[in-house]
Formats: structure tokens, sequence, C-alpha cells
């Protein structure tokens, strides 16, 4: 077996062993913080996805007929392992896609466990089995399962998806993001360790055209689950089409955040502001638009401004826990720079930040955190995802404009809500068009489902709802 602990991974993990590609095509990654290789994958073909949809083909009759103790079982020692390699995920995630060690750390590798963790549980008591009327209604395993998996929060999209697959008894074909592949090697190795009957888990790296549509268009898959940008979500549906397969799409988001004139308005912004920074901004849910009443709206940009400037910027290795480091890769650090600018040449004001890197940087995809004011619903940067730490300050006149600008999106990922009381933010979010609301600054809760209304997606993740993605449905008549 590849060491663990190697950054020269080139084989893929296929039918219970890693293995040579069919056609050696070397990948380097780069560490965003000073845009130098650290490591080398092989990008896959056709060819390597075939032959890990057939392991995976092979495997799923003796997978799927596993009991609920044998699939709860082998799931607990997975996430033993887990655990007990943690510090290594993380510093594989910081180094790929330039998490700060501090975020890897407490949020990153973490949230994989949870999925495992929540997966277990619902595992142990769900009904497979239930009646209806005269007909005994079965939830049985959906089959094989392609996962494409994004850099952003690299870790935690693998685990949402493989965690419910393998408690639902499925088989599967990963394909993690090209630029960030080592935490999804490193779970393999776990997943071997553990006992994973061969072929049940199966991941192949490789870029979108050579690997992703291959899956994507695969007839012996019986559901592609993907999570990235729209515009590659609506390749996979149309390449998944002719062979009739469930496709599900964790996708953009543009989510607005909503401070009501009855907020605690300095700690709301201050909040929005925060939470709109995580992870350099790259998380699909970010609060990027913060709605504000008119009469406010030079208040929040002077909070919102400040706390900006105060945001450090610094090497993933070395940074203080609240510091925000680079964006994941080249391509992203060019979008983000032309978006800033392009919210400048359209008319905003960056009260903070702006474009280029921040001060004592030359190199590494660093970028400064950003503070956009006199931001019309219209502009590009309100309608763009950015996925950067750049967030866009946005005036209603009255409660119906905010919800009408918040629903102006072709989004509907995520949204937030601060007001004086929760009912009042509660009835607030019953209008919002979009898959998850968060109160009055509220996190996120690994129990509820994930996933977007619109272009931002169909399908849900996390908790129950995203277990039963995995789960086909059988009525036997005259059973019950």
């Amino acid at each position: 077996m590849t060491p663990a602990n190697s950054f020269e991974r080139t084989q893929f993990f296929i039918d219970g062993a890693w293995v040579d590609p069919v056609e050696a095509r070397p990948h380097a990654i780069v560490n965003p913080a000073n845009e130098e290789a650290f490591g080398t994958i092989s990008l896959g073909s056709k060819a390597d996805v075939d032959r890990a949809v057939a392991a995976a083909r092979r495997a799923f009759p003796a997978w799927a007929a596993t009991s609920r103790e044998e699939r709860v079982a082998l799931l607990e020692k997975i996430a033993a392992l887990y655990s007990a390699r943690m510090p290594e995920i993380a510093s594989a995630i910081s180094l790929e896609m330039g998490a700060p060690m501090w975020l890897a750390q407490a949020a990153h590798a973490p949230a994989g466990l949870a999925h495992l963790l929540q997966n277990i549980e619902i595992l142990k008591t769900y009904a497979f089995e239930r009646k209806m009327g005269s007909a005994l209604v079965l939830r049985e395993p959906v089959g094989v399962c392609g996962f494409i998996t994004p850099w952003n929060w690299p870790i935690n999209q693998i685990l949402c998806k493989v965690a419910p697959a393998l408690a639902a008894g499925c088989t599967m074909v990963l394909k993690p993001s090209e630029n960030a592949p080592f935490d999804g090697m490193i779970l393999a190795d776990i997943l071997a360790e553990a006992g994973l009957p061969k072929g049940v888990f199966n991941l192949v790296n490789g870029d979108g055209p050579g690997v992703g549509a291959a899956l994507s268009a695969h007839p012996e898959i019986d559901m592609m689950s993907f999570t990235g940008s729209t515009r590659a979500g609506i390749l996979v549906a149309k390449a998944a089409a002719d062979s009739v397969k469930r496709v599900a799409q964790e996708l953009g988001g543009k989510s607005a955040n909503i401070i009501l004139p009855d907020a605690d308005f300095a700690r709301a912004v201050k909040g929005g502001v925060m939470s709109m920074f995580t992870n350099s901004g790259q998380s699909c849910n970010a609060p990027s638009r913060m709605l504000v009443p008119a009469e406010r709206h030079q208040e929040a940009a002077g909070i919102a401004a400040m706390i900006a400037k105060a945001v450090k910027v610094m090497d993933p290795a070395t940074a203080e826990r609240g510091a925000i480091g680079p964006l994941a890769n080249a391509t992203q650090y060019a979008r983000v720079q032309s978006l800033i600018e392009t919210g400048i040449r359209e008319g905003a004001d960056a009260v903070a930040g702006g474009p280029g890197r921040p001060e004592g940087f030359n190199r590494g995809f660093y970028v400064q955190p950003t503070i956009f004011a006199n931001v019309t619903n219209d502009m590009t940067i309100a309608r763009e995802e950015i996925f950067g730490p750049v967030l866009s300050i946005i005036s209603y006149s009255d409660e119906e404009e905010a919800i009408r600008i918040a629903n102006d999106t072709p989004y509907g990922l995520s949204g937030y809500v601060s007001a004086g009381t929760v009912d009042r933010a509660r009835a607030v979010a019953l209008r919002l068009r979009t898959g998850n609301v968060h109160l009055n600054g509220a996190g996120a809760d690994f129990a509820a489902p994930f996933g977007g209304y619109k272009s931002s997606g169909n399908g849900r993740e996390w908790g129950e709802f995203g277990f039963e993605e995995f789960l086909e449905v059988k009525a036997i008549m005259g059973a019950a």
C-alpha cells in the first residue's frame, strides 16, 4: 500500500487495492500559500472509470445484502480510525487548498467525522420497512453511485456522500477534486484498514472532461451525486440523462443576509462579515449579500469595513485563530480579482480591501478582505457567486423590499435573518425561497438537510434526508 503520508500518490484505489492508472498522466498539486508544487497525482481516463465501476458493480449485491448491524459495526470502526488520523487529514487539507491549520483542525476534518457519526445513529434505528395500506413499502440501496466532489470543503463534501451511501448499502466510485485529492486518498486508506469489502469504495483521480464526464455518462452508474458550480452541475445532469440515472446536485449560492431594524445591529453586521470571510469566502452558503435598512447603510458599511480591516491574512501553517488564508488555486484567484475590479467599475464603493494581494504578500493566492457598499442587486457582484472574501452591502426600504431582493437571484441555497425576536426572524425565513435559513447567527446542524432551490441544485445532503437520497422505494402489494 502507498504510504498514507506520501504526497506522491499516482495510483487509484480500485477493487480494494492501489493500482496503476491505465495511462500515466502526472498532475502536480500546488500549495496555494506559495504557488509551489508539493505533490503529484495521476489524472485518470474513461478506462480507469470503467475498471472502478465494474468493481463497484461486482461488489454491490453482497454489500447491499449486509445487515444493519454489520454496516453499523464497520462504520464505527471507520469512524474510530478516521478520528485517530484527523491531524493528518487536516494537514493535507491545509496544504492542498489553503485552509489555515486552525480551521482545518477545528472545522474541516471534524466535519467528516460528524457525517460518519450522524449516519451511524440514523442507520441504527431507520425503518427500512413500513406498512402503508395493504402494501409493505421497502427502502433499498439505490445501487452503484458516482461522486464528484469539490476543493473548498473537501473531506466534508466527500463524507456527506460516502457515509450515507455506505450506511444505505450502496457501492461507489469517487472522483475528488484534482486540486485537493489527498484527504480523499487518506480516507481510502482508512476504509481499507477498516476492512471494507473490496469494490465497495473506489477512487479515481482526474479532471472533469477525463473522469467526471465518463462517470456521469456511465450506464452502470445508478446515481450521480455532484457538488460544485452550477455550470458543471448542468453538464453532469446532461451527461447522466441518457441513462436516466438519479442525479443529486449541491451547486452554487448567493445567499442574502437580512438584518432587520430591530436586530442587535452591530453584532449582526460583525457576525455577517466574519461568517462571509470564513474559509476565505469559499463556501457555497456564504452570506455574500448583506441587506440593511437604507437609513443605516453607512453605519453598516463603517462597521463592516472596520471588521474587514482587522481580519488578518496569514500563511495557513502559522495563522492564528480567526485569520484567513489564500484562495485555493490560481483560477479562483484570477476570477475573484476580476470580479472585485468589476464591482469597482460598475460603481460600488470598496470601503475595505480591493484588487491585488494584501500588504506583505508577493506570492500565493491571497486576496484582501473586501467590503463593497452602495451595491444594487443588479450589479455583477450581487448576481454572480464570487467565492472569495468579498461582501456586498445592499439597502432596502422596508421588510417587503428586503424579501424581494433576497429572492431576486437565480440561486436558493441559504439565507440569514437577524431580528429582535426569533418569531420575527422566522416569519421572514418562511418567505425566502432557499433551502436553508439561519436565524440570529445560528450555525449549521449536521442532522438537518442541506441543499437548495432553483439553480442551487436538487436533492438534500446531511442527516436523514441525505441518507434517504441513497435509497430506492419498493411497494409490495398485499404483503402487509
